[in-house]
């Protein structure tokens, strides 16, 4: 009897201890300010090899602007396979040359995505996006081309094209830029390549490669180097515009 009232009395006093003791403290609350909204997401960044400056997109109202129209056609043995019309604003080379001011001032090279809708059947220039990007006196690199296309997927965009300048070249189209259009082109038929050359007459192109001999050379060229000789340019590409 006398160890069960020792366990009694020492199980008593345990308990009076435990409810003794402080308790924990509180965890720090979490202070949520309702005032300020969440960040926004990042936008497309323009990049330069010498600081941020080029505006992320230029857009054009076709209902507010005169386009030309570029009429092409493919010649294919003695068959003619016309192609879709493409709208190009009339406002895009002055409105390019601005954005690449700086660049161009630099000698670097500048150079946007043309992107559009279709509409009746005909391609409609709508939108010129500026990516990120490296440049040269006689190159430009895009980068981050994920965004380009994350862009256009939220705006129902197509790509129908490029643009790019030549700050001190003249207006036509490099070996490299030959291998650069190939990839829209093989994409879309109808993509072109404008060339914007400031300081040369004429200074502004529209360019596309011949098919099938044009498209075909390119797409068998097996040269590494950057710059290397092609047939003659009247069979690479061809320029018909009308205004």
């Amino acid at each position: 009897f006398s160890s069960q009232q020792q366990f009694t009395d020492t199980h008593r006093l345990n308990k009076k201890q435990e409810q003794q003791l402080p308790p924990p403290p509180l965890p720090p609350k979490i202070k949520l300010n309702h005032d300020i909204p969440p960040p926004l997401p990042p936008k497309i960044r323009e990049y330069s090899n010498q600081e941020p400056h080029l505006d992320t997109q230029t857009f054009f109202e076709p209902s507010k602007n005169k386009f030309f129209f570029k009429e092409q056609g493919i010649k294919t043995n003695e068959l003619t396979a016309m192609l879709r019309n493409i709208h190009v604003p009339v406002c895009i080379k002055e409105n390019f040359l601005n954005v690449a001011r700086y660049n161009t001032s630099l000698n670097i090279e500048t150079c946007g995505i043309l992107s559009g809708k279709l509409q009746n059947n005909e391609l409609f220039v709508t939108s010129l996006l500026i990516p990120n990007q490296e440049g040269t006196s006689d190159t430009c690199i895009t980068r981050n081309e994920e965004a380009i296309f994350e862009y256009q997927d939220n705006h129902g965009l197509l790509t129908l094209g490029w643009i790019h300048t030549h700050p001190s070249q003249t207006c036509f189209l490099s070996s490299v830029d030959l291998h650069t259009h190939c990839s829209y082109q093989l994409m879309l038929p109808e993509a072109i390549a404008i060339v914007c050359a400031p300081k040369q007459t004429p200074d502004f192109g529209i360019f596309r490669l011949t098919s099938p001999d044009g498209l075909q050379e390119i797409t068998n060229c097996r040269i590494q180097e950057s710059f290397h000789p092609h047939s003659d340019s009247s069979i690479l590409y061809q320029v018909k515009v009308k205004t």
